[in-house]
């Protein structure tokens, strides 16, 4: 196995794009996961061969602040050193920041502790009826 990581994505097929979103009870679809990887301010991959088998994004105003949303890589790639791999690449492309935010479920907290990040208090409001990204008109 050899993983590719890229921040081109000029040539990622919604195909390329199965199996994520593990344990949500509604996601995107693979036309919308592209979508949202394409409208990220930047985005990282990890691809074994053709298949996708990890991604990061960051939402940011370009000068100050980023916000990391969403890290993901396939079941059978977790445990590889892919994740944090794509963390690494992130990190490094948004160094010029004064803030780079992530909020994450309370079980990932020892990952990006382990990474340099600092434990904070913080808010959030979910619209979960919007989980799968349905409403895609936005797009």
């Amino acid at each position: 196995m050899e993983i590719r990581y890229t921040d081109d994505l000029g040539n990622l097929k919604e195909e390329q794009l199965d199996g994520f979103f593990i344990g949500w009870p509604a996601h995107p679809d693979r036309e919308t996961h592209l979508k949202i990887l394409q409208q990220s301010y930047k985005v990282w991959i990890a691809m074994d061969g053709d298949k996708c088998v990890g991604f990061i994004n960051a939402l940011s105003d370009g000068v100050f602040y980023s916000y990391i949303p969403l890290l993901e890589v396939l079941p059978g790639y977790q445990g590889k050193g892919i994740g944090g791999k794509l963390l690494q690449c992130m990190v490094e492309s948004l160094k010029n920041m004064y803030a780079i935010d992530i909020v994450c479920d309370e079980d990932i907290v020892p990952f990006y502790k382990d990474k340099g990040f600092s434990l904070c208090a913080g808010m959030v409001k979910r619209n979960y009826e919007n989980q799968g990204a349905e409403n895609k008109s936005l797009f």
